[in-house]
């Protein structure tokens, strides 16, 4: 039976759309599962992009709608359990929070799908499969729409659902290409090693609800949070337990210390897909987990500053890492742990906004930086490519050999000149990164910083090192791949990417630019939002 709660406003109501996040992705899956084995590539990438770019609309006027009724509406869907007075309902939570997470979850995966179209045409035929093309994009549209199920649920079964969809499709995209020789063995293994590694994070959050229903009696968020309170008061030690257990699944989904190993290893899956994990879905779902749990944390100040610590030293330790790297994907994975452990910092010290704003701005450039450089990594094999199969070119081979590593940062250099779209846009990614006036990451890192500096010092100090190992390793990278001399013949006659590659990096770039006005200081447009 379909209960279908309407928004009562004077408002547009449109709240009733909410299901449609997650309808319509699946529907493009489904489309693409039954009749894509029949349907040109282009189109199968169309539908899938289409199918994630509608959800954006529908996201959109979810946004429109909230505009009017800030209050927001909970839209039930069906009954799903009910055992004597417990019940858990499909119901979707509309508020600020879940609706900026589908904007940019639906927003920023548009893009990567338009992207993809273009980048896994070459990379099916460079691995030797054109049939998987289907497939990618299938698991990408699953991948959203588990992504949907989390940041729109209204209770904590049904986020924890969406929780382990996205955990089962970066197993899937992670380990895309597990079967293809040496390089397939380690894929295969890299998907195993974040499968394992978030079940252990996974066990904490299945912890922490066993604690909130014996706590509370209900895993609804309004029956949890209004309760709060009262069972602070009465027995803090269930809310302590519940945070420290969700800090175990945090630390496994937003790859914080000691869970953070596989994160880097994802790297194995095609560039689509380590932006779309680092970008808009799975490590952000710890982040918006304890930004979502916001009533329960400020109940334990104690809880809330061990976050705030791993958090920080998290950023710290991954940062000092990332320093050392010399694959171009290794180098932004790192970062991304080190990114990760701002937005939980900040979240941890009650930075819920700052937190939040860093999510946002990271999903621009870090979204950009890592489709830049699967430009970067097409472009050097277009060029190896291009020496192979030029006889009198193939005689003056400069840095080649069967182990020849496209990832590797120093077979490039020289590639502001072959690849000029890609240079510029990586270098806007690179300054937004490393925080430099007046990119995206600027405004944002800054007002976490500021947050540290007023309320914590010990992780303001950890926090304002790791800022300065940013702007290192990423002045460092860009030097390696970008200036100097071409260290290989490969880099050398690198060439531009297709329009549907650069587009979305032109996209993503003027998004990093302009990004910081989402939460300007004295406007603080973003705050008074969510």
């Amino acid at each position: 039976m379909l209960l279908l709660e309407e928004a009562v406003s004077n408002g547009p109501q449109l709240f009733w759309l909410v299901p449609w996040v997650v309808f319509i992705p699946v529907i493009g899956l489904l489309i693409n599962i039954i009749f894509g084995i029949r349907l040109p590539e282009k189109v199968v990438g169309t539908i899938a992009s289409l199918a994630s770019g509608l959800a954006f609309v529908v996201a959109v006027l979810l946004a429109v709608s909230l505009v009017s009724n800030p209050e927001g509406e909970v839209v039930t869907l069906a009954e799903w359990i009910r055992i004597g007075d417990f019940q858990v309902r499909w119901a979707f939570q509309v508020d600020t929070l879940s609706v900026t997470m589908m904007l940019l979850v639906s927003g920023v995966g548009t893009l990567i799908h338009i992207y993809s179209i273009g980048y896994m045409h070459e990379d099916v035929r460079h691995n030797g499969d054109p049939k998987r093309f289907r497939r990618f994009f299938v698991y990408m549209n699953l991948f959203i729409a588990a992504m949907m199920i989390l940041v729109s649920s209204d209770n904590y079964l049904m986020l924890f659902v969406g929780w382990e969809g996205v955990g089962l499709c970066s197993y899937l995209l992670i380990g895309f290409w597990f079967e293809k020789g040496k390089d397939g063995i380690g894929n295969a293994v890299a998907a195993k090693k974040a499968m394992v590694t978030n079940r252990i994070g996974d066990f904490g959050v299945l912890l922490a609800l066993f604690f909130m229903f014996w706590g509370f009696g209900s895993l609804d968020f309004h029956t949890v949070f209004e309760k709060a309170p009262e069972v602070a008061e009465a027995a803090p030690w269930i809310i302590a337990a519940i945070t420290l257990a969700m800090l175990l699944g945090v630390t496994g989904k937003s790859a914080q210390i000691p869970l953070y190993v596989w994160l880097p290893d994802a790297m194995a899956g095609p560039t689509p897909v380590s932006a779309l994990i680092h970008a808009a879905t799975m490590v952000t779902a710890g982040v918006y987990l304890i930004a979502r749990s916001a009533e329960l944390y400020i109940q334990v100040p104690q809880v809330q500053n061990v976050v705030a610590l791993v958090g920080a030293a998290t950023a710290l330790f991954a940062a000092t890492i990332a320093v050392g790297q010399f694959d171009i994907k290794k180098v932004l994975a790192y970062s991304t742990v080190s990114q990760l452990g701002f937005m939980v910092a900040a979240v941890g010290m009650g930075a819920f906004v700052a937190g939040m704003f860093h999510l946002i701005a990271h999903a621009f450039f870090k979204g950009l930086l890592f489709l830049a450089s699967g430009s970067v990594i097409q472009g050097v094999e277009r060029g190896q490519h291009h020496v192979e199969h030029d006889e009198k070119l193939k005689k003056t081979l400069k840095g080649h050999s069967h182990d020849f590593d496209p990832q590797d940062m120093r077979n490039m250099g020289g590639l502001r000149h072959t690849m000029k779209l890609t240079f510029w846009v990586y270098l806007i990614g690179a300054l937004a990164l490393a925080g430099i006036f007046p990119f995206a990451g600027f405004w944002s890192k800054d007002e976490i910083l500021l947050d540290a500096s007023l309320h914590n010092q010990p992780v303001f100090i950890m926090l304002l090192l790791a800022a300065f190992l940013t702007a290192f390793y990423m002045t460092r990278q860009v030097l390696l791949v970008f200036f100097g001399k071409s260290r290989s013949s490969a880099a050398q006659y690198a060439k531009e990417s297709p329009p549907t590659m650069t587009i979305p990096l032109i996209i993503l770039a003027f998004l990093s630019t302009v990004g910081g006005a989402l939460n300007l200081p004295g406007l603080h447009t973003f705050g008074h939002w969510v």
